[in-house]
């Protein structure tokens, strides 16, 4: 929910040309998909779980061109806002991460 150009799709997550929609012959991008989705859909039942709507934010499962499963978090900025509150307060409280 970024505009283009700004960098934040590849931060860190080692995509290059993340958004030149191409894809190779040979890759299987179908199992690097089926994990993303998995992991995608964990993420959504616990955000369901601690009373997000999936309309306002949820993850997103996709792949890259080199064939590595990827998540992404895609929400309006209220959403994102108040699950990031939540995880700092849970990393305040000792829970940190899992």
């Amino acid at each position: 929910m970024t505009g283009s150009g700004e960098g934040w799709l590849s931060d860190g997550l080692d995509m290059p040309g993340a958004d030149s929609g191409l894809w190779r012959s040979g890759v299987d991008y179908i199992a690097a998909w089926r994990e993303a989705h998995e992991a995608a859909d964990r993420l959504n039942r616990a955000l369901l779980g601690a009373g997000f709507e999936l309309s306002s934010v949820r993850a997103v499962a996709s792949t890259n061109e080199t064939g590595r499963g990827v998540v992404r978090l895609a929400g309006w900025p209220g959403a994102v806002d108040r699950l990031s509150r939540l995880l700092e307060a849970r990393a305040e409280d000792g829970g940190g991460a899992a």
